[in-house]
């Protein structure tokens, strides 16, 4: 099955609607640990950052996996952070990545994927997105590693 099959294009599989229950089953189907905090969002840690697993939309029908980066970075940092996010975009097709200033005058990087399932998605697709976005959204990750290693060593040994 293509990753961007269109509804109706499936052998027999059925497009269901989005929904938390579902996004946690991909996520145990392919044996990744995760937790629900207070508010019912979906997390978890990998090696060198968290996704947080999302429903967005009028009807819950957009999935956003959003990924940080654990080091943070000086705000004298930041010219050299938009340079490696702009390039990273100009190379990559996903994830949509970005850095930001936080409130606390950190830079922060972050990797998104959004999809709509507005006519809903079959479970091979819901697990075939979320295996892309944390696979390349670790990518993402492993190369800020090599660009600001200062920065990663230090997350690493706190």
């Amino acid at each position: 099955m293509g990753f961007f099959t269109k509804p109706g294009d499936g052998a027999g599989a059925a497009l269901e609607p989005l929904s938390k229950a579902r996004i946690q089953a991909a996520l145990e189907a392919k044996g990744w640990t995760y937790k629900v905090d207070a508010d019912g969002d979906i997390g978890g840690g990998w090696e060198d950052g968290y996704f947080y697993f999302f429903q967005t939309g009028k009807q819950s029908e957009i999935l956003l996996v959003r990924g940080t980066w654990y080091p943070s970075l000086d705000k004298d940092d930041f010219d050299k952070a938009l340079a490696v996010a702009n390039k990273w975009n100009l190379d990559k097709l996903w994830p949509k990545v970005y850095a930001r200033i936080t409130d606390e005058g950190d830079v922060r990087f972050h990797g998104e994927h959004i999809v709509d399932y507005e006519h809903g998605v079959t479970d091979d697709q819901l697990l075939q997105h979320l295996i892309t976005v944390v696979s390349a959204g670790c990518e993402f990750f492993e190369h800020l590693n090599q660009e600001f290693p200062e920065a990663a060593a230090a997350a690493k040994n706190s």
